[in-house]
């Protein structure tokens, strides 16, 4: 009898040292799965460079009322540009930025055959073009596939149009009475103007990392007319109050593109092992 109760005593002694020991062991805590991190807004600095495409409605001048029709081809050569630019990321579908660019020489070449009373006439332009642009954006981002997302956006702002070295030469003719063509060269001085100017953007951004992103885009820049000053001839006659209107500026821009992410994504970091004793 005094050995079982012994034993019973042994085994109980037994029993309370296993659990004193598994209350000093460290409690597992719960498996861990970590949050999902979620876009969130943050400065960024971008840069673009790219090239125009631009047009010109047509040229016009006060002089032109004399005339009876008039026929104009206008081109411009392509030009770089080159702008940097600085915007906020309000969630990850909106953003905006201020952007400011410096668009290059552009050469022009224009005609014009004008017809007027008593006669025709062959007008030959040259002239060179740039502007500085200052816009403020807002872009739509449109969800993102594989790191890359399409986007769509406005901008507004001012153009400052530079018109150089315009030069006008024209040869003109008497059908009526037959004689040898007249022939003039006129002059325009260097005028640049601020005009109103706006922009519509569509693109695909490239997630490299996490703050780094590639952009192709293109943009339709609307930029106002542009200005001469008042023409004179070679001789130094001029018809005051006769500058050369360039009519409706516009330009089909593509730009490469990059943005860097100022703001530091949250780190998250795994629950410490909790212990008891």
């Amino acid at each position: 009898m005094r050995s079982v109760k012994s034993l019973l005593a042994a085994g109980a002694a037994t029993l309370l040292s296993t659990a004193a020991f598994a209350a000093d062991m460290a409690i597992a805590p719960p498996p861990y799965a970590p949050p999902v991190v979620e876009e969130f807004g943050g400065w960024y600095l971008r840069g673009d460079i790219g090239f125009s495409n631009q047009r010109v409605d047509r040229l016009n001048n006060v002089l032109d009322r004399n005339n009876t029709s008039s026929v104009q081809t206008n081109n411009f050569n392509s030009a770089g540009i080159f702008g940097l630019g600085v915007g906020y990321k309000v969630n990850n579908w909106f953003r905006a930025d201020v952007t400011g660019e410096y668009r290059g020489n552009s050469s022009f070449f224009g005609t014009d055959r004008i017809t007027y009373v008593g006669g025709v006439g062959t007008d030959t332009y040259h002239a060179t073009k740039n502007e500085w642009v200052v816009l403020a954006n807002a872009y739509v981002d449109l969800g993102t596939w594989w790191c890359i997302t399409p986007f769509i956006g406005a901008g507004v702002g001012g153009a400052r149009v530079a018109i150089n070295g315009f030069t006008d030469q024209g040869i003109a003719s008497n059908p009526v009475q037959p004689g040898p063509a007249l022939a003039g060269l006129a002059f325009g001085d260097n005028v640049a103007k601020w005009n109103f100017a706006w922009a519509a953007h569509a693109g695909l951004a490239y997630r490299v990392t996490p703050n780094f992103t590639v952009e192709l885009a293109y943009r339709y820049l609307d930029m106002g007319d542009g200005l001469t000053g008042d023409l004179r001839t070679f001789d130094g006659t001029n018809n005051v109050n006769n500058p050369m209107t360039f009519k409706h500026l516009t330009s089909h821009d593509l730009k490469l593109g990059v943005r860097w992410d100022l703001s530091t994504p949250p780190v998250y970091a795994p629950p410490p092992l909790v212990t008891k004793g």
